[in-house]
C-alpha cells in the first residue's frame, strides 16, 4: 500500500510541470518561484470551476506530506509521510516531549521539574489530547483545553508605542498576567476558575426551521487576589487542533500578501488584513497562529505555551515563574526547575527545538470520499456560497523552505490566514496586535470531519460555542453576512450536501 502511496506521491511533485495558463496575483509576485516554477504553480492553484469531478491530488491534501493513515482517534497524530527516515527519531522524541507530564519543583526528575507555580495544564497532550482541538468543560469541571485571556489595551504613550512598533501585542491584567491559571503547584491555590454563561439564541431558516445557537458569557471567579483590572478585558480560548502547522509555516509570505484586501478594492465586501507581529528573534513578521495570528512561527507559538499554560520557562521566554505577576508574591517565591548544566531554561534549547519539529511535522489526513456525487456538489455548493472567500482552498508552499518535506507542496488548508471581522456576535472586545476584539484569523478547515473521532466531542470556532459545524456557520457575521445569508438560502438537502463535503476535509 505505501509503495503504492510512494509512487503516486512521486507523480504528485511531477504535476506541478502544469499548462501555462493565467493564473492570479499571488504567484505572480513570489520571489521564491523561477518563471517555469510561477507558470505550474498558476496552473494547480487556480480555482476550479468544475465540480464534477475531483481536482488532481485533490485527496492529498497535505501534498506528499499526507497521512494516509486509517481515520481513527490517532489521526492527527501521524508523521509526515514524506519525512526522511533519518528524522523520524527527531520527531519520536518530540512526541514523548510534547506527552512529557511536568512536576512542582524541587524534584528528583530534575530534568522535569519547574511546573507552574500556577498552571493549566501539566503537558502539551494535556491541552491538545491526541493532537486535536480543546474544548468547553462539558457536563465536567475539566477546562484544561479551555482557558481565558487576559489583557488591556495601551495606558501610557510608553504603551501606545510599543504597539505601534509591533513590539507586544497587548498588556496583561496589573495582578493576574495574561492567563487566567487554574492550577497551582502544591501549597499554592490557583488564581481563579473560569465559568461559562450560556444563552439560547434561536437562528430561523428562510424555510422555516430551527436552529438552537448558544452564546456564551464568560467571567472569571474565586479570583484569589481579588478583582482583575478595571480595563481587562477576558477572551475564551480553546486549543486549536496541530496538524498542518509546518506546511502552513512554509506558505510564502507573499501568496498571504497578495491574500489581503484591507481597503475591499475589489468591492466584495471582504477586507482581510494581514497581522504582523515580532518573532523572538525580534524580526517583524506575518502573523499566522493563534486565532489572532498573534504569532509568526510554531517556535514562538511553542514558548508561549510552555510560558503561559504549564508555567514551563526556554531560552525563548525565559521567565521561571511562567505567569507569575509582581503582585502574586507567593508565586514568586517558589523555587523552580531550572538546571544550569542541562541548559538554559527549565525546557532548554533540546527540549523547544524538539517538540517545535514534532509539531511541524504532524500530518493532515488523506480526503474520505472526495468523489462521491453529494461531496462534489456540497463543494460546488460551499464555493458558490463565497464561503472560498476567505477559505482559500489551496498553495503551493515555498520552494526555498528549509524543510525538505515541507517545500514546494500543493496543499489544501481551505484558509486564507487573514484577519477578517466576524460581527458583533463573535467579538471577545479583546484586541492582540492588529486585530480587533471583532476579527479573527480564518482558520484552515482540513481534518476538520474528523474532529469527532480524534476529540470524541465535536466543538467549533475559538471558544467551543458551536456544537455543529452547521452552528459554526450561522455564528458567521461581519465581512461573512452574505456567505451565511447564501447557506441559510440552500433547501435542507443542499445544506446537508456542504456539511457533507466539509466533513470528507
Amino acid at each position: 500500500m505505501k509503495r503504492i502511496f510512494a509512487v503516486s506521491l512521486s507523480v504528485l511533485a511531477l504535476a506541478l510541470a502544469g499548462q501555462a495558463v493565467p493564473g492570479d496575483m499571488s504567484v505572480k509576485v513570489r520571489r521564491d518561484l523561477t518563471d517555469a516554477d510561477r507558470v505550474r504553480v498558476e496552473s494547480v492553484t487556480r480555482p476550479t470551476a468544475d465540480f464534477t469531478r475531483t481536482e488532481q491530488f485533490e485527496a492529498m491534501q497535505a501534498g506528499a506530506a499526507t497521512s494516509i493513515e486509517d481515520p481513527d482517534r490517532r489521526a492527527f497524530s501521524h508523521v509526515s509521510f514524506n519525512l526522511r527516515p533519518e528524522d523520524e527519531m527527531r520527531f519520536r522524541l518530540g512526541n514523548s516531549l510534547f506527552r512529557k507530564l511536568w512536576v512542582a519543583a524541587p524534584s528528583s526528575t530534575q530534568a522535569s521539574d519547574g511546573l507552574g507555580p500556577f498552571y493549566n495544564a501539566r503537558s502539551c497532550e494535556d491541552c491538545h489530547k491526541d493532537d486535536g482541538r480543546g474544548h468547553p468543560p462539558e457536563g465536567a469541571a475539566d477546562a484544561t483545553s479551555m482557558f481565558l485571556r487576559l489583557a488591556r489595551g495601551p495606558n501610557s504613550a510608553a504603551e501606545k508605542q510599543a504597539l505601534q512598533e509591533h513590539l507586544v501585542v497587548n498588556f496583561p491584567d496589573p495582578v493576574y498576567g495574561r492567563q487566567l491559571q487554574d492550577k497551582a503547584v502544591p501549597g499554592l491555590a490557583a488564581e481563579g476558575q473560569m465559568t461559562i454563561r450560556y444563552e439560547t439564541v434561536p437562528f430561523i431558516f428562510p424555510d422555516g426551521s430551527k436552529v438552537d445557537l448558544r452564546k456564551p458569557t464568560y467571567s472569571a471567579t474565586d479570583l484569589r487576589y481579588g478583582l482583575l483590572g478595571m480595563d481587562t478585558t477576558v477572551s475564551a480560548r480553546v486549543t486549536p487542533a496541530m496538524i498542518g502547522l509546518g506546511l502552513v509555516e512554509a506558505i510564502a509570505d507573499d501568496d498571504l500578501k497578495a491574500n489581503a484586501d484591507p481597503d475591499d478594492r475589489d468591492h466584495d465586501g471582504i477586507s482581510g488584513r494581514l497581522q504582523m507581529v515580532t518573532d523572538s528573534k525580534g524580526r517583524l513578521r506575518i502573523g499566522r497562529f493563534g486565532w489572532k495570528a498573534e504569532n509568526a512561527a510554531i517556535r514562538d507559538q511553542t514558548a508561549h505555551a510552555f510560558s503561559g499554560d504549564i508555567g514551563i520557562s526556554t531560552p525563548d521566554m525565559p521567565d521561571p515563574n511562567g505567569d507569575c505577576t509582581l503582585a502574586e508574591t507567593d508565586c514568586l517565591a517558589r523555587p523552580n526547575g531550572e538546571q544550569k548544566r542541562l541548559g538554559k531554561g527549565e525546557a532548554p534549547e533540546t527540549v523547544v527545538s524538539l517538540v517545535t519539529f514534532y509539531a511541524q511535522h504532524l500530518a493532515p489526513p488523506a480526503r474520505r470520499q472526495s468523489g462521491f456525487p453529494d461531496i462534489l456538489e456540497g463543494k460546488k455548493l460551499f464555493y458558490q456560497s463565497g464561503c472560498v472567500a476567505c477559505h482559500r482552498p489551496k498553495y503551493v508552499t515555498s520552494r526555498e523552505w528549509p524543510e525538505p518535506s515541507l517545500r514546494f507542496q500543493l496543499i489544501w488548508p481551505y484558509s486564507d490566514f487573514l484577519l477578517h471581522d466576524m460581527g458583533d456576535g463573535l467579538a471577545d472586545s479583546q484586541s492582540v496586535g492588529e486585530a480587533s476584539g471583532k476579527e479573527w484569523r480564518t482558520p484552515p478547515l482540513w481534518g476538520i470531519g474528523l474532529t469527532k473521532i480524534v476529540s470524541r466531542l465535536e466543538f467549533f470556532l475559538h471558544d467551543g460555542r458551536a456544537r455543529t459545524l452547521e452552528e459554526a456557520i450561522l455564528w458567521h457575521g461581519g465581512e461573512a453576512t452574505r456567505a451565511r445569508a447564501n447557506y441559510a438560502d440552500l433547501t435542507g438537502d443542499d445544506r446537508q450536501k456542504l456539511i457533507a463535503f466539509l466533513e470528507s476535509l
